[in-house]
């Protein structure tokens, strides 16, 4: 495998001779925007995770999304044709009751805001789960369900105000669902915060615990992240000091990559989950008069403000060589740079 920078100070995306499916062990895939969308799969998601899996590369299913056991996203790829085992799914709920039972004793009641996949995971830890502050829980522990509202959120504050430690499973603002972008487990938490003025310990990507828990449960040791999101899985990928794909089929566009901060950039870009199956073009630095960043047939450079682009090939191709081009000019001085008309000529 061969890469234009190490993951900690990407400047370009990293290239690999041979297919992400031979460079390493373990994807570790997030869901929303990724495989599925609510109840359908992702275009060609299906297809690329039988060829990976065919190929030797194990998967495993890591998401954010506290509202449903292992048990229960484990069917329902199974059901979209994706054959999983509740083993091969690692949620936050897992990552946030491991937080909490590091706070309170064994067997300790802790107060839910969230679903099923909550409950589940305290139990796994051997901690109860309750639903009202007068059943004197130790923990207060927060995570996306869509049937959370005001009551719950209000116990919850009333709990966290009490001084209770607060656990959130994650934070993430939006979440994919099958009719677009719905509110996700950071607008409930940020109403908590509101009424409490007090900020949760976070579990989920992008921090530490996630990926521990992801680690211990899969024992990876080449993992690659796949994700369609800049600040939870990729920046979670960064800070685990592993490589990463983003994909585009969730909620990051090709203008939000090129702005994208150190923590941000992935080593790996794609269309979708057919980017597992092939080796990936790596772009290097124009030597010749003008400059700039080539890749495949294309080649970008910055001037005056804005990226230009010369040349044909993959679209894809493109975007990675704008990207070298953009970050660039983040990190020598800061600012950004237009992108809208060459990311147009790519049809972006």
């Amino acid at each position: 495998m061969t890469e234009t920078a190490t993951p900690a100070r990407r400047t370009a995306p990293g290239g690999s001779d041979r297919p992400l499916t031979e460079a390493y062990d373990t994807a570790l895939l997030d869901l929303d925007g990724v495989v599925y969308a609510g109840p359908h799969a992702i275009e060609h998601a299906v297809d690329s995770l039988a060829a990976a899996r065919t190929a030797g590369m194990r998967l495993a299913y890591v998401t954010n999304n506290a509202s449903r056991p292992p048990r229960v996203v484990a069917e329902h790829l199974t059901e979209l044709g994706v054959p999983a085992e509740p083993a091969d799914v690692i949620n936050s709920a897992q990552a946030a009751a491991r937080v909490v039972a590091e706070k309170v004793p064994a067997g300790a009641k802790v107060l839910v805001v969230g679903g099923l996949g909550l409950e589940e995971a305290l139990a796994e830890r051997g901690l109860v789960a309750v639903r009202s502050l007068a059943e004197e829980p130790l923990a207060v522990v927060q995570g996306f369900d869509p049937s959370v509202g005001w009551a719950q959120l209000a116990e919850a504050a009333y709990a966290v105000r009490g001084g209770l430690p607060w656990v959130a499973s994650n934070t993430d603002m939006t979440v994919p669902t099958a009719r677009g972008i719905a509110p996700g487990n950071g607008t409930l938490v940020a109403a908590v915060r509101a009424a409490a003025g007090v900020d949760p310990e976070v579990a989920g990507k992008p921090l530490p615990p996630m990926h521990r828990e992801t680690v211990l449960r899969t024992g990876a040791r080449r993992p690659l992240v796949v994700g369609d999101r800049l600040d939870t899985d990729i920046e979670g990928a960064f800070n685990g000091g592993v490589d990463s794909l983003l994909v585009f089929t969730g909620v990051t566009t090709p203008a939000q990559l090129l702005a994208a901060p150190v923590e941000h950039r992935p080593t790996y870009l794609a269309a979708d989950l057919r980017g597992l199956l092939v080796a990936q073009p790596a772009v290097t630095a124009v030597t010749a008069a003008g400059g700039g960043f080539a890749c495949g047939g294309w080649t970008a450079v910055a001037e005056g403000g804005a990226l230009r682009l010369t040349g044909a090939g993959d679209r894809w191709d493109g975007l990675r060589a704008l990207c070298a081009a953009a970050w660039t000019v983040l990190d020598a001085d800061g600012g950004p740079v237009d992108g809208r008309k060459a990311l147009a000529e790519l049809g972006f």
